[in-house]
């Protein structure tokens, strides 16, 4: 029964691990845990009445909660491992009775102050193996704390460069409304400049799929709202008399097609064509598929 505790402890600190890994350091998937964290956090905000601001808390909040779950499931892990080897496979400080400190309490604490590497000693393992064991502890905390500081220094990044591409099409559905480019070499830089952009968010939601659940409140840095407008783009761009116009619009196609590809399989699940697909999107994030055409200068 004891090897049983110790192994269902090991198991929950794997599968954290696992969750970790496939979170931060594989960029085709996002780990089980933290998708759906997020994703449920994402549904029980929109479900609230104050839409808006529980929408733009969700994301951060469940960035946290992750972490949270993350750091106490190892800590509950590695204290099942311990548990089965109290008293007998640990040393204690003076004053301290081994046998009124042996019990799942006592073991959570171990881990705590062993995870976190305050190394106190009053509790320190003398079996063999465990001496080996409670240090990788420390180095896995050290671990969770560099992986919270990576996720939070690459998705925020993320969301910056969504938003400038949201701003961008709003600057642009401002400025130029339906009309298209008078210059074919003006319409080719355009429509290559909104392709190019386009690109690093598909790349953005594939490495950091958690960005997905943050709610852009401000409508000119949603690109939910805004990405009608390159379709248009796009559109009236294949109807130019410039082959080169037509070629950067069919470039641009493609690169929303990308995009709806990526939101589709991830996260929508509409089966449908890349406008459907953008549509969804917009309504996922409170926003009508090209309301960025009405915003005002």
């Amino acid at each position: 029964m004891q090897w049983l505790v110790t192994v269902a402890g090991a198991a929950m600190v794997l599968l954290i691990l696992r969750d970790v890994f496939h979170t931060l350091w594989h960029p085709t998937r996002h780990g089980g845990l933290s998708r759906l964290v997020m994703s449920a956090f994402w549904r029980v905000s929109f479900a609230s009445g104050s839409r808006h601001r529980a929408s733009g808390l969700a994301g951060p909040l469940a960035m946290v909660t992750v972490g949270a779950l993350w750091a106490l499931t190892v800590v509950a892990g590695w204290a099942l491992i311990y548990w089965p080897q109290l008293p007998d496979g640990f040393g204690y400080a003076n004053g301290l009775r081994p046998a009124e400190h042996a019990g799942p309490l006592d073991a959570v604490y171990i881990s705590l102050v062993t995870v976190s590497t305050l190394g106190l000693g009053d509790i320190a393992p003398t079996e063999g193996w465990l001496r080996v064991l409670a240090p990788l502890e420390g180095l896995v905390g050290f671990a969770l704390l560099t992986a919270m500081v990576a996720w939070t220094l690459g998705i925020y990044p993320a969301l910056a460069r969504r938003r400038a591409l949201a701003l961008r099409l709003c600057q642009l559905s401002r400025a130029r409304g339906d009309a298209a480019p008078a210059d074919a070499a003006a319409g080719v830089d355009l429509l290559g400049e909104v392709a190019a952009l386009l690109a690093v968010v598909t790349v953005d939601f594939l490495q950091y799929a958690e960005s997905y659940y943050f709610y852009d409140g401000d409508d000119r840095t949603s690109l939910a709202g805004h990405l009608q407008y390159a379709q248009d783009l796009a559109e009236r761009g294949a109807l130019a008399q410039s082959q080169e116009v037509r070629n950067a619009a069919a470039v641009l196609h493609t690169a929303l097609d990308d995009l709806a590809d990526i939101l589709d399989e991830r996260f929508l699940h509409t089966g449908g064509p890349t406008r459907l697909t953008l549509e969804a999107f917009a309504n996922d994030h409170g926003r009508r598929a090209g309301a960025g055409h009405s915003i005002k200068g």
